[in-house]
């Protein structure tokens, strides 16, 4: 098996999700012998700024992005110091309170998972087709 991995960290700013986005294409970009499809790759960078939205908004201001490129899937993982966990709940059509954003994260992934921490904190992963 072959897997490849980056990591970058992100602090709430106006350039942290555009730079988490950077970061996926160029790593999706790096995988030379194990291409992603171009539909693919839109979704693991749509999926990438969902995940570290999410963690800037909801967990703590702060977190990584670490993107694992196994044989059959690309993994991001977000880990972040919250304590909340990813919730479903009705969109907020008219208050643009969010409530879109881990539903579309949950269709568009295989699998998804939520992992506490040891000294806090947690990491919210999703699991893509390549």
């Amino acid at each position: 098996m072959i897997t490849v991995m980056a990591s970058a960290a992100a602090v709430r700013s106006t350039t942290a999700i555009a730079g988490a986005r950077d970061t996926a294409r160029a790593f999706l970009e790096g995988l030379q012998q194990l291409a992603v499809a171009p539909d693919a790759a839109d979704t693991v960078v749509l999926v990438v700024s969902e995940l570290v939205t999410n963690a800037l908004r909801h967990g703590g201001g702060r977190c990584t992005l670490e993107l694992t490129a196994h044989p059959d899937t690309i993994e991001v993982a977000v880990p972040d110091p919250g304590r909340h966990v990813p919730r479903m709940r009705t969109p907020d059509v008219n208050g643009g309170t969010g409530g879109f954003g881990w539903p579309m994260v949950t269709r568009l992934a295989h699998a998804t998972a939520v992992t506490r921490g040891a000294s806090g904190g947690k990491t919210v992963s999703a699991f893509l087709a390549r």
